[in-house]
């Protein structure tokens, strides 16, 4: 069996088991020799010195420490960086890319539950159960069989903000239903959205003609409260906006203001702050879905991660290059 490259992970050292449980660990140390018990959450750390000099494959995570010059002087024989979590742009130096060093994501692992996520979510907005679930706990006494007219999901108009990784990923598993599904992404053309399968409108057109909006954007400067005041007024009474990007693209202020008149609702895995603070309006607006950041992976889909690794891996060393690489060009507008 050929002597295999030297793996080292560079991560929050309890984040080790979640993301790589023992069969997931199993088939990554195939591939490479790694030490589950090593785990540098500070690559400057003379201890590390040694292994971190024959280091090929680091296998980093949430927490992984910056990659600057320094680090990369200290680890000559690098040459893949596999991240087990979604953006690298937390750590990740430019001079990675400078010295051709590979880069790899699992944002692809990780936009799958952020995408089932929003699919439940957009299919019970369209039945209106977040709103009435509210109401009938506060009012104790079900309005009985009748029919409630102007919901449910048949022919439902629902808008994506940004053809993301995540965004996309939506749009495939929203195809099946019945749905009107609408796209808009600076980024995208006509004929871009053709391959989607849906139709693209500005971001004004598509405020004003959802009844439910997905926002799958990436935080940057020029997407800071995309989603403020104006935006949200364009929306028809009941619409929905439904966010599991990042926070700061919605004005919370402003969403607050709409939630308290009653006539939109949102469901928010994301806030800005976040967490919120114990006094914020959201707690309590019956009109606000909250959840605690849990769309990403959790508990056992955090394996995905892993397994996406493991596979990274195996290519790296068979010499196939990385399935799912990051650019360094894409950094500036992805998430």
């Amino acid at each position: 069996m050929p002597e295999r490259p030297q793996a080292l992970f560079a991560m929050t050292a309890e984040n080790v088991p979640l993301v790589f449980p023992p069969e997931v660990l199993a088939r990554l140390r195939e591939s490479v020799d790694i030490d589950p018990e090593l785990v540098a959450e500070d690559l400057t750390d003379p201890a590390l010195a040694d292994v971190l000099a024959r280091t090929e494959i680091l296998v980093t995570g949430w927490g992984c420490p910056r990659l600057d010059a320094a680090v990369l002087d200290a680890a000559p024989k690098l040459r893949a960086v596999l991240h087990s979590a979604g953006s690298v742009k937390g750590f990740a130096d430019p001079e990675i890319w400078r010295r051709g060093i590979a880069v790899s994501s699992a944002a692809e692992a990780n936009a799958l539950p952020v995408a089932e996520y929003t699919l439940a979510v957009i299919l019970l907005a369209g039945k209106d159960v977040f709103v009435r679930r509210e109401r009938l706990r506060a009012e104790r006494a079900s309005p009985g069989w009748g029919i409630v007219p102007g919901i449910g999901n048949h022919g439902r108009r629902v808008g994506v903000i940004g053809a993301s990784r995540i965004g996309r990923k939506v749009i495939e598993l929203l195809r099946p239903f019945d749905l009107s599904m609408s796209l808009t992404d600076p980024y995208v053309d006509e004929s871009a959205a053709a391959e989607l399968g849906v139709p693209l409108l500005p971001l004004d057109e598509l405020l004003r003609t959802c009844e439910i909006v997905s926002v799958h954007a990436p935080e940057t400067p020029e997407t800071r409260h995309l989603i403020g005041r104006r935006e949200l007024a364009l929306m028809p009474d009941g619409a929905v906006l439904v966010n599991t990007a990042r926070g700061s693209l919605v004005d919370t202020d402003a969403l607050v203001a709409e939630l308290r008149s009653g006539r939109l609702s949102a469901v928010l895995d994301v806030t800005d702050p976040e967490p919120l603070p114990a006094d914020s309006p959201l707690h309590e607006l019956p009109g606000a879905f909250v959840t605690p950041h849990l769309a990403g992976s959790q508990g056992n889909e955090l394996a995905r991660l892993g397994l996406a690794v493991a596979g990274e891996a195996e290519r790296v060393v068979s010499g196939a290059g990385v399935a799912f690489p990051v650019a360094f060009e894409a950094l500036e507008r992805g998430a």
